[in-house]
């Protein structure tokens, strides 16, 4: 088992370091020595191909154990190797109790950086840190900050999307400031881990759900280990309990999201299954899965119209599939238990792996709001996924073939249909393409 030790050295220490530029030292970057020690080296994708020389603040948001905190390491490293010592801090706003602390420390590092260079300010994990907006804020209007950029990742998702709300006008004149910290896409997963995995890796990669922690435990423990998913399960609960809800419900509603996978859940009926007190009360936990970056809610959708249909119960899509994996009753663990999952509960996790892939995909190109999705529910019909109005999908576990689907043509005659199948095919405007052809694709 890999051993990941995040306590080499305190912040002051690294950012002396820093300041002259010593990078050499071990203990400064544990994150990167980390990844020598690893099997497979994996390359974040979210949108974010290289930071601006701008000035501004950068706000990324991404759960826990997808590779946040070595991301910014070696954008850390990477902006001292080229613009030298002294261009370039960090902070750790998991060590910081709160937004005036912060403001301090930010406030001690100012007269510290090199003139005349980018200069970049790098806060990970800063949403740990209450009203951390506010020292942002202030800075900003005081006209301290207003040459460097600021670069904060966080997996308090509610409190980084506020917090970002918070500061109109204090982003710089960046293209873009705001960003998802995404799960490895399958392609790089399929390219690297393949010699590992062989024909499991499909398998592998929904078990692990793209995260870079479990798939590599997965490669040299054949299993998840539990402490990757107590890492998970304490992340979630955490944020549960900040919020003042329950845990034994939070875990309740996420089961029953899990065991009723692709079918319309209807709120009401959770509600009176779980005890809550009304419809709200779930609802609250929902959103919270989301905020996480764990759900995406879908919305039932007339056909004819193209609108969501009111008062009727949407599907909700597990899009971090390791917090599937860590909340799934049946605990899965190896490839062994998701090869002996039924059918049905495989094909669970094939509609997941859609619904994730559409995300990430909206989520890189900067959609707004990329956790909504929607699907075709009609008296007659339903597809499990509309992409946008002239392209739906629908996700099967086994065989399928355009005769099942001859209605689709005469209903949407200018639109395309791709159906997740085990049988590929194509005829016209329909195709029928493997789970991993899917997932391939950009």
């Amino acid at each position: 088992m890999t051993v990941y030790d995040h306590n080499v050295m305190d912040v002051k220490q690294k950012n002396e370091l820093l300041l002259r530029g010593h990078l050499e030292k071990p203990g400064l970057f544990p994150q990167i020595e980390a990844l020598a020690d690893l099997p497979v080296q994996f390359e974040p994708d979210f949108g974010l191909e290289k930071l601006p020389k701008e000035p501004g603040l950068i706000l990324i948001r991404g759960a826990r154990q997808m590779g946040k905190s070595t991301w910014m390491e070696l954008q850390l490293k990477k902006a001292i190797l080229e613009n030298g010592a002294g261009s370039s801090f960090y902070l750790n706003g998991d060590e910081l109790l709160d937004s005036q602390r912060l403001y301090e420390e930010i406030k001690a590092l100012l007269p510290l950086f090199k003139k005349g260079v980018a200069a970049r300010l790098f806060i990970d994990e800063i949403t740990a840190i209450p009203n951390w907006e506010n020292a942002v804020k202030r800075l900003h209007d005081e006209g301290e900050t207003r040459h460097i950029l600021l670069v904060t990742t966080g997996s308090m998702a509610v409190d980084l999307r506020r917090g970002h709300e918070r500061l109109p006008g204090r982003k710089g004149r960046l293209a873009r400031s705001k960003y998802l910290f995404l799960p490895i896409p399958y392609a790089q997963f399929e390219r690297l881990c393949r010699s590992h995995f062989g024909g499991e890796t499909l398998a592998a990669y929904l078990l692990c759900g793209g995260s870079p922690l479990a798939a590599n435990e997965l490669i040299q423990e054949r299993r998840i280990p539990e402490f990757v998913i107590e890492l998970t399960r304490d992340w979630i609960f955490g944020e549960c309990s900040l919020q003042g809800r329950s845990r034994n419900l939070l875990n309740w509603i996420c089961q029953q999201l899990l065991v009723r996978g692709e079918t319309p859940v209807p709120l009401a009926k959770l509600a009176r299954e779980s005890g809550a007190a009304n419809n709200s009360v779930v609802q609250g936990y929902v959103d919270l899965m989301a905020d996480l970056l764990c759900l995406t809610i879908a919305h039932p959708i007339d056909g004819s119209t193209g609108r969501p249909i009111p008062r009727k119960a949407f599907k909700y899509h597990w899009i971090h599939l390791l917090a599937a994996t860590s909340f799934h009753p049946m605990r899965p663990r190896t490839l062994t238990d998701f090869q002996e999952f039924t059918a049905s509960e495989q094909a669970r996790w094939f509609e997941w792996a859609v619904a994730q892939k559409l995300w990430c995909q909206a989520a890189r190109a900067g959609v707004d709001s990329p956790e909504t999705q929607f699907f075709l529910s009609t008296r007659d019909h339903e597809l499990d996924f509309r992409v946008d109005s002239r392209h739906w999908i629908e996700v099967k576990r086994g065989q399928s073939g355009p005769t099942e689907f001859s209605w689709f043509t005469k209903a949407f005659p200018k639109s395309q249909l791709k159906i997740i199948c085990s049988t590929p095919f194509s005829a016209g405007a329909m195709t029928g393409l493997l789970l991993e052809d899917f997932l391939r694709q950009p």
